[in-house]
């Protein structure tokens, strides 16, 4: 047992040990926590926010009661806890001098509205706390079972936003057929709006109904004044550079035995997405403070760090 859940013990007897843990936007007791993930059928643990969510905040409470193998994606920015990972978020900075006005956006922008002319789009802003998971489920269960998004990870999106606010974006054709729905999560401590899921049918496909929910959802990120439209991680996403004029770089923890399995395949996400020597390493490096953007050249697509 380690020092942790030792003064765990210590504060609170066996039988009163704590029901519920609270980090951040995050709520949690130790039978939902993690969910099961697995790489070549080598079973390891993730968060139920992982799927759905950015910005994970970590304890020390959690880090001693949580099955192992670990993996935490995307601890948040400006935290003591975890370690670059090898991938960035793809964020528009919407408020940006040249997003709008630079030639190739403008002109891939108006193709999509060509594209989705007569059609119309609607935006629902839901208040902390009435997002329920038969919401999500009749929005976005047939992306869910694409996905292989667990129940419990469209159960910690409930949790997240309890105290958020949810942006739901529908588009439906002239005769009134739903094409897309598109979810994020407003987050004003970081001036940002951060894209979730969304769900389209697939007879609009010719239109890249995924793109313009991209599109339309930076929009409203714009007029409603927030700086952030951020994509999620980068990846291998081609399509995002469309929109990503700033990087952001992503923080994980990556907790494994040496003898685990999962620390002896070298195509596991402890060597793809960790860097060498950053597996169990859990405090950061740097001091605390808000992570620097890297700014996009919107034209060589090369990066140059903001001062």
């Amino acid at each position: 047992m380690n020092s942790v859940a030792r003064s765990l013990e210590r504060s609170f007897p066996s039988s009163h040990l704590p029901l519920r843990y609270y980090a951040g936007h995050q709520s949690w007791t130790l039978d939902n926590l993690c969910v099961d993930s697995f790489h070549n059928e080598i079973p390891y643990f993730t968060t139920r926010w992982d799927a759905l969510c950015p910005y994970i905040a970590v304890t020390d409470e959690m880090m001693a009661t949580a099955p192992k193998p670990l993996i935490v994606y995307a601890v948040p920015p400006d935290s003591r806890f975890g370690v670059p990972i090898n991938d960035e978020y793809g964020m528009s900075d919407v408020l940006a001098d040249d997003f709008w006005t630079d030639e190739r956006r403008k002109r891939k922008f108006a193709e999509l509205d060509k594209a989705f002319r007569g059609f119309t789009t609607t935006a629902t802003v839901m208040e902390p706390g009435t997002v329920s998971t038969e919401f999500l489920l009749e929005i976005g269960g047939e992306h869910f079972e694409k996905y292989d998004i667990d129940p419990r990870e469209i159960d910690g999106f409930v949790d997240y936003v309890r105290d958020l606010k949810t942006l739901v974006l529908r588009v439906h054709d002239a005769e009134g057929i739903l094409v897309l729905t598109d979810v994020s999560i407003i987050l004003p401590e970081y001036n940002q709006v951060y894209g979730s899921f969304c769900q389209w049918d697939y007879a609009f496909k010719n239109r890249s109904p995924g793109i313009y929910a991209c599109l339309i959802a930076a929009r409203w990120t714009y007029e409603n004044g927030y700086r952030y439209y951020n994509m999620g991680p980068v990846g291998d996403y081609p399509y995002k550079s469309l929109f990503v004029n700033h990087l952001e770089q992503i923080y994980g923890i990556a907790l494994a035995h040496p003898d685990h399995p999962l620390s002896k395949d070298p195509t596991s996400p402890l060597y793809t997405d960790f860097r060498a020597g950053d597996v169990n390493r859990v405090l950061r490096q740097i001091p605390k403070r808000r992570t620097k953007l890297r700014i996009l050249d919107t034209v060589s697509q090369t990066a140059h760090a903001v001062p």
